[in-house]
């Protein structure tokens, strides 16, 4: 099975549709009150988990690849991970604007006492960093450090699953079941993860 360029554009049409649906979804669902009486805590959830299902199926884009013999599809990766990174700031936004009101000094307090916050916070800093060097003229400029700078999504892909974990006040089958499937991609890249 062949895909050439043609097709591989026509997959990224196809992710770009669907990775924005969840946000058209949300243009109809916020003021038709789908997110309830407190929609808040519902958006945080919303785009975090988004972020997350996002983070994976950029992880799965290798393994897919191979076991279905496309290379080309390698070439998604990119546009997936900025999704990835687009969920995480809105998710990330949302917290600041809306349910701490941009109250600094009380931003800085849980960032610092709240470790699931914590751990967001530094997956939203690489995955930020990833975000600005995922060009090509960033790849050409860092060379063989790139490679290793973008190795960077590994910690985020335990850093997330955790921060969602340690963030539910109840019910641990849902973050386990996302934890198992991150925990999976790592284990299947073993060997790379721990080359030199």
């Amino acid at each position: 099975m062949k895909l050439d360029a043609a097709g591989v554009r026509r997959l990224r049409i196809l992710l770009h549709v669907l990775a924005a649906a969840p946000l058209l979804w949300l243009l109809w669902a916020l003021p038709a009150g789908r997110l309830g009486g407190d929609p808040v805590p519902e958006l945080l959830h919303f785009l975090g988990i988004w972020a997350l299902r996002l983070l994976l199926l950029t992880l799965s884009i290798s393994p897919l690849a191979r076991w279905l013999r496309l290379g080309a599809l390698v070439r998604l990766r990119r546009a997936l991970g900025l999704w990835c990174f687009a969920y995480a700031s809105l998710h990330l936004l949302v917290w600041l604007l809306l349910d701490l009101q941009l109250a600094w000094g009380l931003i800085g307090a849980e960032i610092v006492k709240r470790t699931f916050i914590t751990l967001g916070m530094l997956a939203w800093l690489v995955l930020l960093l990833l975000a600005v060097t995922s060009t090509q003229g960033w790849q050409r400029r860092l060379g063989a450090r790139w490679q290793r700078l973008h190795k960077g999504v590994y910690l985020v892909a335990l850093l997330v699953p955790v921060h969602f974990w340690w963030s539910v006040k109840s019910g641990w089958i849902e973050p386990a079941f996302y934890l198992a499937l991150s925990l999976g991609l790592l284990y299947w890249r073993r060997e790379r993860l721990f080359r030199r």
